[in-house]
């Protein structure tokens, strides 16, 4: 059996530094984009990275190829300045076995 994901963990990492200029132009707009998904349920959770580096989104998606859509289309993914490793997620899988074996621990008695 496949897993299935239910979640995309994107950790994103800077391109170049963000400039003065990138604060004024592009960074309102991208707070503004991420409030968005927030709201329409797309981002979960997100956090900044502890190394300076860039953000990290938990996305409420099942499919790599929506979620790299979805980032490339905000601000900062449009100018080239921030990309994402998507990471799919799914429930424990090896759960299923566990619960495979005590089902069959069960009938047998």
């Amino acid at each position: 059996m496949t897993p299935i994901t239910t979640r995309i963990l994107a950790i994103g990492a800077g391109t170049s530094p963000i400039t003065d200029e990138d604060r004024k132009t592009i960074m309102p707009r991208e707070v503004q984009a991420t409030v968005e998904l927030y709201l329409q349920g797309k981002i979960d959770q997100w956090w900044f990275r502890a190394d300076g580096k860039g953000v990290v989104f938990l996305l409420n998606e099942t499919s790599v190829e929506a979620a790299h859509e979805m980032l490339e289309a905000m601000p900062l993914g449009v100018a080239k300045r921030l990309t994402f490793e998507l990471m799919p997620l799914g429930p424990l899988f090896p759960l299923r076995i566990l619960m495979s074996q005590a089902a069959a621990a069960t009938a047998a008695k």
